[in-house]
């Protein structure tokens, strides 16, 4: 019998985690989300849910952390300054009610541009979007935590996430346009699936204090992933464009995706936490994801 398992910001991928929990063994499952309508999501899975703003102080005071084994998904809710509040408040409370062992999903993003450069667990970090300085801020807060109050603690820079409900094939079918394949920068992908097994690895073999890149260790090009969807699931591919010209046809949010580029070294994720990915080919994840639309009809 295991531990509380606490799900922090228990959105798809905080479902697909609780949902593989449920035959692992823990005596008890929490999400933790934000409305009302995601509480009643988890609890017709048999889930139990707290309805949470972690910017307000005193709800996280709440939070049942004595003990409990914690998956942190919640991303920083506000983009202004560079620390993320609701971590700040959720270490606060664990400081008198302390966990078992945090596991927190950050991003890929905290290296930076790495132009296409390998980047393994030391390479130094440089994040240049506001969101990124974000999660390595929360990244620290974890890692000090952990260091003061003797809790082990695992850190996840995480890949581009896909899987069911998060393709792009209604952007393609509206005509969205693509880089042109030769100057596509590479990148790295996860199936939402494999990333919810990866958080129960991390809990039950993760090591503390520790670091890991995730993704499936097949780096490609965003241009090559948006071909598979349409060619998958047979519609026209984007049209492309030079990469000079994007910026005048892609919103600021995927450029500054396609201006950072780096390939994930992946062997501490699958030697240290035996990781067995479902989806280790990406066209395999793709025709996954497009028989079901999300987790919730799972």
């Amino acid at each position: 019998m295991q531990n509380r398992l606490l799900i922090i910001g228990c959105g798809d991928v905080g479902l697909r985690v609780a949902r593989q929990a449920q035959g692992a063994g823990y005596h008890e499952i929490i999400g933790v989300v934000r409305s009302a309508q995601r509480a009643e999501v988890l609890r017709a899975h048999g889930i139990s849910a707290e309805e949470m703003d972690l910017h307000d102080a005193q709800a996280v005071q709440a939070l049942p952390t004595e003990g409990a084994e914690v998956v942190y998904l919640a991303p920083p809710a506000a983009l202004h300054g560079n620390q993320d509040q609701g971590m700040r408040h959720f270490l606060h409370r664990c400081q008198t009610q302390t966990p078992a062992k945090v596991v927190y999903i950050s991003t890929s993003g905290v290296y930076g541009d790495c132009q296409g450069a390998t980047v393994t667990e030391q390479s130094p970090v440089n994040p240049a979007t506001a969101r990124a300085r974000l999660r390595l801020d929360a990244e620290q807060q974890v890692q000090a935590f952990g260091r003061t109050y003797a809790v082990p603690t695992v850190i996840l820079r995480v890949a581009g996430i896909y899987g069911p409900g998060r393709l792009p094939l209604e952007r393609i079918r509206e005509g969205m346009v693509v880089v042109c394949p030769e100057q596509a920068p590479l990148s790295n992908r996860i199936h939402a699936d494999d990333l919810a097994s990866i958080c129960l690895a991390a809990l039950q073999r993760g090591l503390a204090q520790a670091i890991y890149n995730v993704a499936d260790g097949q780096a490609s090009t965003m241009t090559d992933y948006f071909y598979a969807v349409a060619d998958i699931a047979g519609v026209p591919r984007p049209p492309c464009v030079p990469l000079a010209e994007a910026a005048a046809h892609l919103s600021p949010m995927m450029m500054s995706f396609i201006n950072e580029s780096r390939v994930l070294d992946c062997r501490a994720l699958f030697s240290q936490l035996q990781v067995q990915l479902r989806y280790p080919q990406l066209s395999d994840g793709i025709r996954a994801s497009l028989e079901v639309p999300s987790a919730e009809n799972n």
